[in-house]
């Protein structure tokens, strides 16, 4: 049997020793690929000196060089071995990784699961329904309330509008007629009327000279047509 066989057999460490955590198995892994890089640095440093070494003794000490050569070859296995072991640790250091966030993972959606059993185990589904039913029906309640109180309210002001608008033509036809007649006998002194041809003929000759309009009250009188026809027009 080999020493390995007899070290996981019967030699290895106690049954009874609690398994590491993965934090741990992690850390060691990562703490022996960290000595193995450093030794594979150090391999590869000793096969440049012992090429170099080789070179130099060349033919002429071929003893020597043939030594140098002998060390290099040596040092190349173990150097293989090393990128071999390397190779191992970083596969099981990945596979442990990946097992544990998937314990991690598992882990918290069992929590997960269990707290939405304990959530609905306080849940009812014909309650849920009866609930639903309540909300459907306070809704609707609320639409027909919205909707009545968005409707136009009457209070009696039901007339014709084809009657309304007849009053209303003849309202402006009235205010029209009015502006019109005052726009024909503006608001002129009383001296400046023109007199009754009747009263003329039977006035004195002192009163009807009086009653005549001047020369300048009949330029203002004509003034006062012309910017009645003008603005007519």
């Amino acid at each position: 049997m080999s020493k390995l066989g007899k070290f996981f057999k019967g030699g290895g460490p106690s049954k009874s020793r609690a398994a590491p955590s993965p934090q741990e198995a992690l850390a060691r892994l990562r703490e022996t690929e960290e000595m193995l890089g450093k030794k594979q640095e150090y391999l590869e440093n000793r096969i440049q000196r012992e090429l170099a070494l080789a070179k130099k003794h060349g033919t002429q000490n071929k003893r020597a060089a043939l030594q140098a050569l002998k060390r290099k070859k040596r040092f190349e296995k173990q150097l293989t071995q090393i990128d071999g072991t390397l190779s191992t640790i970083e596969f099981q250091r990945e596979a442990l990784e990946n097992s544990h966030t998937n314990t991690e993972v598992l882990r918290n959606m069992g929590f997960a699961a269990k707290a939405m059993k304990t959530v609905h185990e306080n849940m009812d589904l014909n309650k849920i329904d009866a609930l639903m039913q309540d909300i459907t029906e306070q809704q609707d309640i609320a639409q027909e309330i919205s909707e009545a109180f968005s409707q136009r309210i009457g209070l009696g002001d039901d007339f014709d509008e084809d009657e309304l608008m007849a009053e209303l033509e003849e309202l402006e036809q009235a205010e029209l007629n009015k502006k019109m007649t005052n726009m024909r006998l503006p608001n002129l002194p009383p001296s400046s009327l023109p007199a009754q041809p009747d009263r003329k003929r039977s006035m004195p000759a002192t009163t009807a000279r009086r009653s005549m309009p001047s020369p300048v009250r009949a330029e203002e009188e004509d003034d006062d047509f012309k910017q009645l026809a003008a603005w007519a027009t």
